[in-house]
């Protein structure tokens, strides 16, 4: 009878405690899964996936896979602009030679007029200033666009003698013509190897010339249009340089009135003229450079005062003396 008694309790304990347990489970399970859904959260894409039948999974793998892509093709986009950009800046530099010619013409038309008319000032004439500094600087202008045009003729003259001269022997002694190849190299040390394949590779190469012209001769070809650009670059430097000086004397009718005046504007820009051509040289930034473009500025007023206060002085020495026939 106890036995019977001790299966009755523990089966009846089991019952109890059994579906206490699957209960305590259930409501588990229906709190983790009836908790109210937030829609706002939901991606509104469809469950099964696109017509290609490819999952969400695949679709946002794409998406994200998509946005790189754009993302890298825009940053190369913006290197590409940036390419391009930096290759306008380039193709709009001036050329080193044009800087040249017009140094020369400003550098002697802010001199040589100036010096003229503050020369022709001492004979207290505002008509002869005027006439006598217009044909100076018509007559300079031309002899200086002259002499830029035959330089540059000359030039061009000079780099085709030497080319012509480069194919002769490359035709009657190519054994020289390379030996003297590998001399240009030899500051380098290249291998043997390196520069037997070199000179190998010119004696069959259409561009032999070139490359002599070039590295030996150190000549380049210079343009067809050079002699015209140098010849107009240097006679609009002069005339406009020069034409400074004599404007004020257009404006008044004493004639040292127009000369203070001018000697203040040609002291400024002179020292401007001198400023700016050694900070193009020497850099614009810095107390050193600074320095020097400032001692460049000075050095172009004090010879430009030099040449003007000989050549007035002279005039007025002449003028005196009356040592002159027909003055």
């Amino acid at each position: 009878m106890s036995f019977l008694n001790v299966l009755s309790l523990v089966g009846l304990k089991n019952v109890f405690f059994q579906q206490t347990t699957v209960s305590k489970r259930k409501s588990n399970r229906e709190a983790k899964y009836t908790s109210p859904v937030d829609w706002s959260t939901v991606s509104r894409q469809p469950l099964l996936g696109d017509e290609n039948g490819r999952s969400n999974h695949q679709l946002h793998a794409s998406d994200a896979e998509g946005s790189i892509y754009d993302g890298s093709t825009l940053d190369l986009e913006a290197h590409d602009g940036r390419l391009e950009k930096g290759a306008q800046k380039r193709a709009f530099k001036i050329d080193a030679r044009i800087i040249s010619d017009a140094t020369i013409g400003l550098s002697d038309g802010l001199t040589v007029p100036f010096a003229l008319t503050a020369g022709l000032s001492a004979l207290g004439s505002a008509h002869v200033v005027i006439y006598g500094g217009l044909a100076e600087l018509i007559a300079g202008a031309i002899s200086m666009g002259l002499g830029g045009y035959l330089g540059a003729k000359s030039e061009l003259a000079s780099y085709q003698a030497t080319k012509e001269e480069t194919e002769r022997l490359i035709e009657t002694d190519i054994q020289g013509v390379l030996t003297d190849v590998v001399e240009v190299f030899a500051p380098y040390n290249l291998p043997k190897h390196t520069l037997d394949d070199l000179t190998n590779h010119l004696a069959e190469s259409p561009r032999l010339v070139d490359f002599v012209m070039q590295f030996q001769h150190c000549e380049e070809e210079p343009a067809a249009s050079r002699a015209l650009i140098s010849a107009t670059t240097i006679a609009l430097g002069y005339f406009l340089g020069g034409l400074l000086p004599l404007l004020p004397y257009f404006c008044v009718e004493q004639v040292y009135t127009g000369l203070y005046i001018s000697i203040g504007i040609m002291v400024f820009t002179l020292f401007v003229f001198g400023y700016v051509k050694t900070a193009v040289v020497m850099g614009w930034g810095g107390s050193k450079n600074i320095k020097e473009a400032c001692f460049g500025g000075i050095q172009m007023v004090v010879v430009g005062s030099a040449a003007a206060a000989a050549a007035m002085g002279l005039v007025r020495l002449f003028n005196e003396g009356g040592s002159v026939p027909g003055v």
